[in-house]
């Protein structure tokens, strides 16, 4: 018999925990699983792939931070599915679908925290220890996050650490770097570094493109690429101006083929102040790409300083242009660091290994109902 299994999450935006959940319900075995996917306020690019397998896809079309009629559809929507198992992803869907699971009787209600959420204010935590009480584990993808949240009250007991999956599709690096030098009209020898995320306060954009107007100092043939779009794109873009770099950094906007583009840099950076794990570095990783990360938990999960790749501290732009520039002049060494990270990936974060965990951990909570 079939695990009938909800999926609850705000939205299919372009998202980490979206793209991860999209691979989660479309990898689980058809044979054991009947999979829902409810999306609390509405749609977005990556629901196309739900649909593409044939999953079913509700939406609850949630209007405002408080709003009764939402909570009512996702009731009745849980009640029609009758789910042996809710699975929460993000605050919205975690409040939500927590709420509703609970008052619909399901036996199995899981949780989902994917980031280190220092944007909660006191009200949100305590919404976050008041649902964990009515939770039956909260699955997350790193322990720097479960760290976080057992700082603020909740039960390490509670956790279930299950990191991401990354797809290793292989690139035509040398096509994809010739093309996108030639549509940026930069010469050949252009050393490109780059990163992809959204372009808002967590991911310290500033602070990269910082780093490129002190390697100017030293060398003139580095490009910083930022792929994404975000409400901070015109304050940066206007930062790079204001520090006399505007021609050296390339704002892409979205980027339909990111891992080709990430494939056709020399260096990936990553800048974040927190993550939960990021699938950005994560494809970079994969792909063999020498990478630079702050020194934050998420991060320190994938990158062994040194060993997979280089960190800095949070802030310090000195120290990733240093650690940038030392890359450059030591080809070996950034061959041997990205090869040591993509083994990584290949050996420790596959989507197949993400998938298995998910399975196993559903399996064990089936057992103890």
């Amino acid at each position: 018999m079939k695990t009938r299994l909800m999926l609850v999450i705000p939205t299919m935006d372009r998202g980490g925990a979206e793209k991860q959940l999209s691979l989660l319900a479309t990898g689980l075995p058809r044979d054991r699983f009947e999979v829902c996917v409810v999306l609390l306020t509405r749609g977005g690019p990556l629901e196309s792939s739900l649909l593409d397998a044939g999953l079913s896809v509700v939406h609850c079309n949630k209007k405002w931070k408080l709003d009764p009629f939402a909570y009512q559809r996702l009731k009745k929507t849980i009640r029609s599915f009758r789910p042996d198992i809710v699975h929460t992803w993000i605050f919205a869907a975690n409040c939500y679908g927590r709420a509703a699971a609970w008052r619909a009787g399901v036996p199995i209600i899981l949780g989902g925290e994917r980031c280190v959420d220092l944007w909660k204010r006191w009200h949100e935590l305590v919404l976050d220890r008041f649902f964990a009480k009515r939770t039956s584990g909260i699955l997350t993808n790193s322990e720097g996050v479960k760290d976080f949240y057992v700082q603020h009250g909740i039960p390490a007991s509670q956790f279930h650490v299950i990191p991401n999956g990354v797809t290793a599709i292989p690139q035509d690096a040398s096509s994809a770097r010739n093309a996108l030098i030639q549509k940026l009209g930069l010469p050949s020898e252009t050393r490109l570094v780059g990163t992809v995320g959204r372009l808002w306060p967590q991911k310290r954009l500033k602070d990269a493109i910082w780093a490129i107007e002190l390697l100017k100092c030293v060398r003139n043939d580095t490009h910083l690429l930022i792929a994404g779009e975000g409400p901070q794109r015109w304050r940066l873009e206007r930062y790079a101006e204001q520090v006399g770099v505007h021609h050296r950094v390339h704002f892409l906007g979205h980027v339909e083929q990111a891992a080709s583009l990430i494939a056709s840099l020399d260096q990936f950076w990553i800048c974040s102040g927190y993550e939960g794990q990021s699938n950005s570095l994560m494809e970079a990783l994969s792909q063999g790409i020498p990478v630079i990360a702050s020194d934050i938990p998420g991060n320190r999960d994938l990158v062994t300083h040194e060993e997979t790749g280089l960190l800095f501290q949070v802030g310090d732009r000195a120290e990733l242009a240093k650690q940038s520039e030392r890359l450059s002049h030591n080809p070996d060494f950034a061959k041997q660091l990205g090869l040591a990270g993509q083994q990584k990936m290949l050996t420790e974060f596959s989507v197949e290994m993400m998938v298995k965990r998910h399975v196993d951990c559903y399996a064990q909570f089936l057992q103890g109902c």
